[in-house]
């Protein structure tokens, strides 16, 4: 590599650490270098060199007590300039459209709601032979890979009140037993990502990966479905590294820390 490549991967770097930064002291508040490099997994005298400049533009900056920084007023100002970019299934569009271009396969933007699992938007790319509207549909929490994902970042107690409750059998692949699915979540956690196939409905598979806030909260999904002969056993390595991808850049637009 030239070393105006590696000048620029180097600033491209900074730029990404930087916003990283800024994503700590909006979680934990006021922090020092320390606490701020420990959170990002990053050597002190890079945040601190960072912390410099961000403070120089007044996006960043000491209190009364020295050497402990917070958010400055500048980014505020900043905020302002923001209108409907804030709502998820703008935000994640161009991503879900990349997604869907690269795999060939509908993507779907969901969201957890009560018992159930909302689509809140939908991508179909050309190459997908079904098109099914799914925006707006409700579909079963046990039995679709999205639905997989909020029951796995669930709080325990939730998780266990939820598997509780006898669960309706969709097909004859739906799993319904309670340890079985238990041992599924615990793997989707391992992991990163959900699969369902044949569970919700026949001829039909999906995975999905979740998305992230500032707070590290699971708040919605990232899936992609289509026919079983297309998402199997060998695809699904290639298809959930795109769809963790995916996930991990719409969760970092939500502001979710990027250690690195």
């Amino acid at each position: 590599m030239s070393s105006k490549g590696r000048a620029r991967d180097t600033s491209v770097q900074s730029v990404d650490r930087a916003v990283s930064i800024l994503q700590v002291l909006a979680a934990q508040g006021p922090s020092g270098v320390t606490e701020i490099a420990e959170a990002l997994g990053v050597h002190k005298s890079t945040v601190f060199r960072l912390l410099a400049t961000l403070e120089a533009r007044g996006l960043v900056e000491q209190g009364s007590e020295r050497g402990r920084y917070c958010i400055g007023y500048t980014v505020v100002e900043l905020a302002g300039g923001a209108t409907k970019g804030s709502d998820l299934s703008l935000l994640s569009r161009p991503i879900c459209q990349e997604l869907a271009a690269a795999v060939g396969e509908t993507v779907n933007l969901a969201v957890h709601d009560g018992q159930a699992v909302v689509s809140i938007d939908q991508v179909i790319s050309s190459a997908a032979i079904t098109s099914i509207d799914w925006v707006g549909k409700r579909t079963p929490l046990h039995a679709t890979s999205a639905g997989k994902v909020f029951l796995a970042h669930l709080p325990q107690e939730e998780a266990a009140e939820f598997l509780a409750q006898p669960l309706e059998e969709f097909t004859p692949h739906t799993v319904t037993d309670p340890a079985r699915l238990k041992e599924e979540l615990q793997t989707v956690r391992e992991l990163g990502y959900a699969v369902s196939s044949e569970e919700h409905e026949i001829g039909l598979a999906a995975l999905s990966a979740p998305i992230r806030a500032l707070s590290g909260q699971v708040i919605a999904a990232v899936s992609i479905s289509g026919p079983t002969f297309r998402i199997n056993d060998h695809t699904i390595s290639r298809l959930a590294e795109q769809v963790i991808a995916a996930g991990d850049r719409i969760s970092w637009r939500k502001g979710y820390i990027r250690r690195g």
